[in-house]
């Protein structure tokens, strides 16, 4: 059926392929860089390739069974899991300390974010090395200044007792500055009328943190929480560096151990299955919080 140029059928369709071609060119990359190779690594994950074999056998559910009855998997999941919580709650609370002490046009709070922001825009890998050297047991600074103090130097990577917290700080110490950002900017936004009636009402400072500028804030911590929590289950260079998931697996998370089983077991479709419990994983815990976010006290 030919449509009238002038119809409203006719003109909807020009407007939807209009649309279409506008975006293409986003489309495209998408498709090609990351749609497919999900949809690739799903299937990879019903098999047994090695990334050498030209024959590929399908296993139908063997991979997601094995990794449910393997020990090693729930350890790795605890990993991570405390990893994501031990890195995310530090950082945003510090952040806010940050943001509520430079907040303001005292002299040299410019220095100071720029000085603590710094790290965030360096890379993971070059703060990785910089920190092993500080981490040192023999000779490294950290255990030096420890000693200032008459406490005994811990080995931090080399010990599975202090191991993940080595990698916890490093991670919070980098991605402090950019929290501290997002908080002084939701900070400036609170009124500051608000503030001054509450000073005339008797509200301490502790008062005026609780029941004013931490509500009024919320969805920017929300945000922070979203954010810190899928960046902590993808973290791998500060792992790789620092530790390379040991000493004993202690630092091994789900990242780290899809990357041991595709490119060090060669096996490419357990490794896809593990790939599938982080987007899994990551999914879930978005959609709850987001869920809890819907019950914050939105400010415009």
């Amino acid at each position: 059926m030919r449509l009238n140029p002038a119809s409203k059928q006719y003109r909807a369709l020009k407007e939807n392929l209009t649309g279409w071609l506008y975006v293409m060119p986003a489309l495209i990359p998408l498709l090609v860089f990351w749609i497919y190779p999900v949809l690739y690594s799903f299937v990879l994950s019903f098999t047994d390739w090695d990334m050498m074999s030209e024959n590929i056998r399908f296993r139908g559910i063997r991979n997601y069974l094995s990794l449910l009855r393997d020990p090693k998997f729930y350890q790795v999941l605890m990993n991570t899991f405390v990893f994501a919580l031990g890195s995310m709650v530090p950082g945003i609370v510090l952040g806010l300390l940050l943001a509520l002490l430079i907040t303001g046009k005292q002299r040299g709070t410019g220095f100071f974010r720029t000085i603590i922001f710094a790290p965030y825009v360096t890379p993971m890998v070059a703060v990785s090395i910089v920190w092993s050297w500080i981490f040192e047991p023999r000779a490294g600074i950290l255990n030096f200044v420890l000693s200032w103090f008459g406490l005994r130097g811990l080995k931090w990577t080399q010990s599975m007792d202090t191991a993940m917290l080595s990698v916890i700080i490093v991670t919070v110490w980098k991605q402090l500055g950019w929290t501290m950002i997002f908080y002084m900017e939701a900070i400036r936004r609170v009124p500051q009328s608000l503030l001054e009636a509450s000073i005339i009402d008797g509200a301490g400072i502790g008062r005026r943190l609780i029941h004013i500028i931490v509500p009024l804030i919320s969805p920017t911590t929300y945000f922070l929480i979203i954010i810190g929590t899928i960046g902590s289950l993808q973290a791998y260079d500060q792992i790789m560096i620092l530790t390379g998931g040991g000493p004993a697996g202690a630092t091994r998370t789900l990242l780290y151990y899809y990357y041991q089983e595709a490119f060090t077991n060669f096996a490419v479709g357990k490794a896809s299955a593990v790939g599938f419990f982080l987007v899994i994983i990551t999914v879930i815990l978005s959609l709850l919080e987001t869920a809890m976010s819907k019950r914050a006290v939105f400010y415009e």
